[in-house]
């Protein structure tokens, strides 16, 4: 039996994964208003928090959601939520659905580094692309927000 050489189609498709990755931890690039490392680990939950109050039909987000959200254990989430809320960058208030429960909301200060943090996205996006033409810009972002929306309906199924 022969072994079968991936197809050029194939070898593209298997370094998705690894270029997922390193796209990651380059959002640190040296841009204008860089972010921390440590900044860049909050915004994973300021995130969650911002797009549940930005929905079309808002959600009320718990340290649970964030748990289910980011697939990691509730103790975990729990942690990430307290250091955020240590930064001042997360509120925890009474839920207006239950009172028995306990929501999260962006403060001020969370509102801030969030812009901060969208403005270095765009940045670094410009810088990365900058030799792209016009067309490839755009139709990278077209199907790279094409992805996630897809990966988003994929989660809540």
């Amino acid at each position: 039996m022969t072994k079968r050489e991936p197809s050029t189609a194939e070898r593209l498709l298997d370094t998705v994964g690894p270029a997922f990755g390193k796209l990651r931890r380059s959002t640190l690039l040296e841009v204008e208003n860089p972010v921390s490392q440590k900044d860049l680990s909050r915004t994973l939950i300021l995130n969650i928090v911002l797009e549940a109050e930005q929905a079309a039909e808002p959600t009320e987000v718990t340290v649970g959601a964030v748990a289910a959200h980011l697939g990691v254990d509730p103790s975990v989430a729990s942690r990430m939520v307290s250091d955020n809320i240590a930064a001042g960058h997360l509120i925890r208030a009474a839920s207006q659905q239950d009172g028995r429960r306990t929501v999260l909301h962006l403060s001020p200060g969370g509102r801030e580094l969030m812009a901060r943090f969208r403005r270095h996205q765009r940045a670094a996006y410009e810088a990365v692309t900058a030799d792209w033409s016009e067309e490839e810009r755009l139709e990278f972002a077209r199907l790279m927000l094409k992805y996630v929306a897809d990966q988003d309906a994929l989660r809540n199924r």
